[in-house]
């Protein structure tokens, strides 16, 4: 968890808008975090948040991230009573920071802070980290079942209706596509793998390595899942090649074979196409000051390629066995 922009020390009692210069975001919530309160503090705000503010917190008793959560969190499809639940199960799995306390109004999760690395997607286009990257993945999805299913397919239909209804902006070409997606959903329906517990949304900046293990954080969109979909989606979001694909795909499965790898190329593709709509969604309501629009289009103009490209048609037989 790297990115660090302020830091400052300040007593929990003066917490408080008469107390010295503290993060706005931070004030009214003085004696409410238990683990917080009556001592000695340094804050750090942490860089690299899409959908919330984070801080680190240092105490003479250990440090911690406090999460902020945006007011966009039902536009997202996320749900916080999910997340919280699904964080807790990560962390008894050894796989999550541990989760040390929640408020809901506002809505605040602090969790422990791990001390390490923060991955890029230049790390993981090195190719050197992919195996243990996958034994991470295996140890989350041996995690007791989460609290709710995650599907694409479904937050996709939703994020369109959504966009549609409030007027935002979407590539005009959007709903061109709708035909293939549909094709994809029914070619991966008719034989589904097994659902497990998966984050769905990771970023390489979502995985932490501390030297010893791979972490995974930030479980705003975990659910049951395929395990397909929680390679595909890393393969998607750093942009991996097809080769280090294979030795993702190995490194889980064990082998490598061509259905296998074509369903997550699949998934990898289903998610970019439904995360485009998450950050139009974003350009259109979020303050932060990123460039949502720009972020979905490189993820758009990537899905479209595959679309139109000439594996697509052999991708869909692979994973039905010409049954599509």
């Amino acid at each position: 968890m790297e990115g660090k922009t302020m830091s400052k020390q300040v007593h929990a009692n003066d917490w408080t808008a008469e107390g010295p210069v503290f993060p706005q975001e931070l004030e009214g919530l003085s004696g409410r975090v238990n683990v917080l309160s009556g001592q000695p503090l340094e804050v750090e705000k942490l860089s690299g948040g899409l959908t919330n503010t984070n801080f680190k917190v240092s105490t003479p008793g250990g440090c911690y991230v406090v999460r902020l959560a945006s007011d966009n969190s039902n536009l997202l499809e996320i749900d916080r009573e999910s997340e919280y639940v699904n964080s807790v199960r990560a962390a008894e799995a050894g796989v999550g920071a541990p989760v040390i306390e929640r408020l809901d109004t506002p809505n605040v999760l602090v969790v422990g802070f791990i001390d390490g690395r923060t991955l890029s997607a230049s790390d993981l286009q090195h190719g050197h980290l992919l195996q243990r990257v996958a034994g991470a993945c295996r140890q989350l999805h041996g995690a007791r079942r989460f609290r709710s299913d995650f599907n694409m397919f479904d937050v996709q239909r939703r994020y369109l209706e959504l966009a549609i209804s409030r007027g935002f902006r979407i590539p005009d070409d959007y709903q061109d596509f709708e035909e293939l997606f549909v094709r994809v959903r029914r070619a991966m329906e008719i034989a589904p793998e097994p659902t497990v517990p998966c984050n769905n949304d990771l970023l390489a900046e979502n995985f932490i390595d501390d030297g010893e293990r791979v972490w995974i954080i930030d479980y705003e969109y975990s659910g049951n899942n395929e395990p397909s979909f929680e390679l595909g989606n890393i393969w998607s979001e750093s942009e991996l090649s097809i080769d280090q694909l294979e030795v993702l795909v190995r490194s889980y499965y064990g082998r490598a074979d061509r259905a296998t790898m074509s369903r997550c190329r699949l998934w990898g593709l289903a998610s970019k196409y439904g995360w485009t709509l998450w950050a139009a969604i974003q350009a259109n309501v979020s303050t932060l000051d990123f460039d949502f629009w720009e972020w979905g289009m490189e993820k758009y103009e990537r899905a479209v390629a595959e679309f139109k490209g000439e594996d697509f048609e052999r991708l869909l037989q692979d994973v039905t066995g010409g049954l599509s």
